[in-house]
């Protein structure tokens, strides 16, 4: 063989070896430069240990390595990736980690930060409270100078790895709106700035009135809003800032549930606290057995922790850079003045890891923890991006957004003309993502819009108060850019545990051709006992032309399926069960066909209707289908009867009402018996075991657990 042919033969596959492979395998690449807490940035960094006369050694900060890296990329003939080795231990930083196109790698030549052998590096944008001084009552108390000056604030603090809560009241469940104002008029349009309350909900003499805040949960939101008013005497509120929005979603109608957080005078509970921002104190109500000279307290102080951002202007991309076995944790977030008021999914958040015009990226094996946002975000021109084998957990919002990130128009919404801006081709692959939600409530597991071709599968997601994966971001039946998403063998449950309404396992927006979400697993979803939408598969407002087969759905409170309108939907080959209410609903209506429902096992035990709302257009095709009620009658839309069903609405002439012979349905195992009628009828199998994160990550880390936010 030619030797120079072999050389860049090897080369090549190695980059392509290296994308693919995960931190074990990477692990065993020899480092370029050496990270460690004992480091020091004026040494050369190519050393794993200082050296006996403290002259050399590794580096002190991943920003100094970063430095180095751009001079070892350029070396001439270098053919093999550049790798920054991080040591175990916690480096606390004084600004987030930046990378920009300069700092990016090649095909050949990726740039690789990657923790060495089996450490466990955390990466913190927080600080450790130390100094404490314990009082009479054995509350912990520290003075924080950069806080009673005013250059420090936070929202969220950490013990031993866990997320402790402000105070609040009600100290359980929530208070409810009294009665409805009026809105006011603003700019042509009307604006509610003022909630009515009950009796004592509110104080006119809490301490520090503008930090209180005011958490409001309306329908699929919960905004949050600053107090700038009380009036005792009329029970009535006024907030600093409008509500959410201009539209009814930003009212305040009677009985809908309020709380207010990081009230004072409710502090008491063990692992609460409470930061006193003018006198710069911060009180911890330990757990019993914390001691303040062992427990590990740290507060969070900066929004982002790893910001990868192109020249989007200049189509100058961050490329082939990859972080390997790295935590990333505590991640501020402060409620600006005007308050945290989002009309959907809590989008206008951040991530901890925010990626603006980045491609060939991959993260790998990592941890992303106790963040204010949602733990990753890819914006405008990112493309070709990897999460693959990640742990995110207790984040006050979501796991992964795709669409958006950053701030400011330049970083915004995409639009429909500008196609070199629009993000595609990123895979969520094997993650955890999990206990959400943590501060707003309405974040979601994982989210797409304005952006085609991902691929998001085997992940497990749980522990949200809303959505687990929402697709689409255009209402109704305009151009839409996102297509051909590949949703499938995710393990997607627990979501809305009551708190929120008008959610799915799946939720879907607009028109999506190319669209699967298959061999998925939903189950356990409840939305707010007085509200409703707990779906497991939702195609929501314009969603067309998406496929939905093999998927598990069961224990969706209000069904397994909803559809709000769309066109032509397929919705195949799947098992729902146990819904509490109608197993199948829709909403509106239309001249088009909805969606086809055919070869499903619906299975349920009360008395319910398979058909839920609206269906007496029959613009819509239901065929194949087997039905079973525990042996109890199977009644249909308007309450007709099997026979009434078919001969009325000439559906599902050739489906049945059959026990579909599940091994054992009551223990959630839904596999079928060998003489399953369901099979004669063409249902195929398929093999639920496969939904989920089906390799070890790799990973060590263990949280210990996650305390809910709305109880």
């Amino acid at each position: 063989m030619n030797t120079v042919v072999w050389k860049i033969g090897v080369a090549t596959t190695l980059a392509a070896w290296l994308l693919s492979t995960g931190p074990v395998a990477a692990a065993d690449l020899k480092a370029d430069l050496y990270v460690s807490p004992q480091g020091n940035d004026a040494w050369s960094g190519t050393a794993v240990e200082p050296n006996p006369a403290k002259t050399d050694g590794p580096l002190a900060t991943i920003q100094r390595a970063g430095q180095l890296v751009r001079t070892l990329k350029a070396q001439a003939g270098r053919a093999r990736p550049v790798v920054v080795a991080i040591r175990g231990g916690t480096y606390f930083l004084a600004q987030p980690i930046c990378l920009g196109p300069e700092d990016s790698g090649t095909a050949q030549v990726p740039v690789i930060y990657q923790a060495y052998g089996h450490d466990q590096p955390v990466l913190s944008g927080g600080v450790k409270i130390e100094g404490w001084r314990q009082s009479a009552d054995g509350r912990w108390h520290a003075n924080l100078e950069d806080v009673k000056s005013g250059k420090w604030s936070f929202t969220q603090l950490f013990a031993d790895d866990q997320r402790r809560f402000r105070p609040r009241l009600p100290r359980h469940g929530y208070y409810k709106i009294a009665r409805e104002l009026p809105p006011v008029e603003k700019a042509g349009r009307k604006w509610h700035t003022q909630l009515a309350y009950a009796g004592d909900d509110l104080c006119g003499d809490w301490a520090n009135r503008g930090d209180l805040e005011v958490q409001v949960f309306r329908g699929w939101t919960g905004m949050r809003l600053h107090i700038a008013a009380l009036d005792p005497a009329a029970h009535v509120v006024t907030f600093a800032t409008a509500g959410a929005t201009g539209d009814d979603l930003g009212s305040f109608p009677k009985d809908e549930r309020f709380l207010v957080d990081n009230v004072r005078e409710a502090l008491g509970e063990p692992g609460q606290w409470y930061l006193d921002r003018p006198s710069g104190e911060l009180t911890y109500v330990p757990i019993p057995g914390e001691r303040p000279e062992t427990t590990v307290v740290i507060a969070p102080r900066l929004e982002r922790l790893l910001v990868v951002e192109g020249d989007l202007k200049a189509g100058r991309w961050v490329q082939y850079v990859q972080f390997r076995g790295l935590t990333f944790a505590h991640a501020n977030w402060v409620m600006p003045l005007a308050g945290q008021a989002c009309g959907q999914a809590e989008v206008n958040l951040d991530g901890a890891i925010s990626v603006i015009g980045g491609r060939n990226l991959l993260i790998d094996g990592c941890a992303v923890r106790h963040v204010g946002g949602y733990a990753m975000a890819f914006g405008a021109g990112c493309r070709d991006n990897r999460v693959e084998k990640c742990e995110m957990v207790d984040m006050a919002a979501g796991g992964v957004k795709i669409g958006h990130a950053g701030s400011g128009p330049l970083y915004g919404w995409v639009t429909e003309n500008d196609p070199e801006k629009i993000p595609a081709h990123h895979t969520v692959r094997q993650c955890l993502i999990a206990h959400g939600g943590r501060m707003h409530a309405a974040a979601v597991g994982v989210w797409i819009a304005h952006s085609p071709h991902n691929v998001v599968e085997h992940n497990d997601i749980y522990d949200f108060y809303y959505t687990g994966i929402s697709v689409g971001w255009t209402w109704g039946y305009g151009p839409s850019t996102t297509h051909h998403n590949d949703i499938g063998f995710n393990h997607v449950h627990t979501l809305g545990q009551g708190v929120l309404s008008d959610m799915g396992g799946i939720y879907t927006l607009g028109v999506s051709p190319g669209t699967r979400v298959h061999d998925n697993r939903f189950h356990d979803i409840r939305c707010y006992a007085r509200g409703y939408g707990g779906y497991g598969l939702y195609t929501d407002e314009g969603s067309s032309d998406i496929v939905m087969e093999n998927n598990l759905v069961y224990r969706a409170g209000s069904g397994g399926f909803h559809q709000h309108y769309g066109k032509e939907n397929h919705i195949q080959n799947n098992i729902f069960a146990f819904g509490d209410e109608a197993q199948w609903q829709r909403t509106r209506p239309e001249p088009h066909t909805s969606f086809f429902l055919e070869h499903n096992i619906v299975y349920w035990n009360n008395n319910n209707l398979v058909l839920g709302n609206n269906w007496w257009d029959s613009h819509f095709k239901l065929d194949y289908n087997v039905y079973w009620n525990s042996g109890k009658p199977v009644r249909f839309f308007a309450d007709f009867g099997f026979l009434q069903w078919q001969k009325k609405f000439n559906q599902d002439q050739h489906s049945i009402v059959a026990d579909p012979l599940f091994v054992a349905a009551e223990k959630d195992d839904f596999r079928l018996k060998e003489n399953s009628p369901a099979l004669a009828l063409g249902f195929k199998p398929f093999d639920v075991s496969t939904a989920g994160r089906t390799v070890p990550t790799g990973l060590t880390r263990r949280l210990p657990p996650v305390p809910k936010a709305f109880e």
